[in-house]
């Protein structure tokens, strides 16, 4: 087998966590020009050759103040063909958070399914292979691409954070905080349930959903145990989704739990919301009495900062 030669790029307000990553594999981050100019357009080109190399792109296509998702999604496109162009022999898009993911499915007549043309985008620039930090639907992100599709879980890390915090012998709960993270959470009972001397309980909370709008009060539909570990959503986009644990973290009170850490992956974005803001919120909707932590395991990059 031949070995190729490794590059890893990371445009923007990725450059932190790549030359993390960077570092741990033992290479030095690769150069890049990223060029704005007054009319909105922008360039990128690599700084190093990459003739017949393996070359990662590591870029979060979230949306910030600095850059939309769409603003980053072009420039990873422009990367990538960058690097095709100059003979890069085998690229991969590294996407902590996949822009568009959420949207796999019509669920009105006449709905894009936005996923799959940007899979389709990817492809047609020249990627090789696509690697995603806990997209919404695995499946269908699988379906959507047809070259490799590589899906990573934070279930065993967290359960590792989680496990050396509380200890082998707290009684825990995994709670999904909708329907559509219930698989998830599933997957970090199992997880927890390895490292624990206790059952570990999985408990759901219902979200009603009407004209693309989250609303009323959330309930809990099945809950066991008295320290509760809150199930994230893989995005925390939309207003109601980013203040999910302040909307819920009273119903669990209200059940008798004792603690609720809330660990997060992928990103935390918007005006004004970041890991301390959103525990903030939990707590004026608990009590200051209550314990309330907002924390993420060491092991996972940090891209509230």
């Amino acid at each position: 087998m031949t070995t190729r030669p490794l590059s890893i790029f990371a445009p923007g307000s990725t450059r932190e966590l790549g030359a993390r990553v960077a570092q741990h594999v033992g290479v030095a981050l690769a150069p890049l020009e990223e060029r704005d100019f007054e009319d909105g357009e922008h360039k990128i080109r690599p700084l190093a050759c990459v003739r017949d190399h393996d070359a990662y792109v590591i870029h979060s296509l979230y949306g910030e103040p600095a850059a939309s998702a769409n603003d980053k999604l072009i420039r990873l496109l422009f990367l990538i063909g960058a690097l095709r162009d100059t003979g890069a022999e085998r690229v991969t898009a590294v996407t902590p958070y996949l822009c568009y993911a959420r949207k796999d499915a019509r669920t009105q007549p006449r709905d894009p399914i936005s996923s799959r043309y940007v899979a389709q985008l990817v492809e047609a620039l020249g990627a090789n292979r696509v690697m995603a930090l806990e997209v919404h639907n695995p499946a269908a992100y699988a379906n959507a691409l047809r070259i490799q599709a590589e899906h990573l879980s934070t279930a065993t890390v967290f359960a590792q954070a989680l496990s050396a915090r509380l200890g082998r012998d707290a009684p825990v709960a995994v709670v999904s905080p909708d329907p559509g993270g219930f698989k998830r959470a599933e997957r970090l009972r199992a997880a927890l349930s390895l490292r624990m001397s206790g059952e570990v309980s999985l408990a759901l909370v219902e979200k009603r959903r009407a004209h693309g709008r989250a609303g009323g009060d959330p309930y809990l539909l099945a809950l066991s145990g008295r320290r509760v570990r809150l199930q994230r959503q893989e995005t925390r986009r939309s207003r109601l989704s980013r203040f999910q644990h302040a909307r819920i973290a009273p119903v669990l009170l209200r059940r008798g739990t004792a603690d609720q850490p809330a660990f997060g992956s992928g990103t935390i974005s918007g005006h004004g919301c970041n890991m301390r803001n959103l525990g903030s919120a939990a707590r004026r909707r608990c009590g200051r009495r209550h314990r309330v932590r907002m924390a993420f395991p060491e092991r996972l990059p940090r891209s509230d900062r």
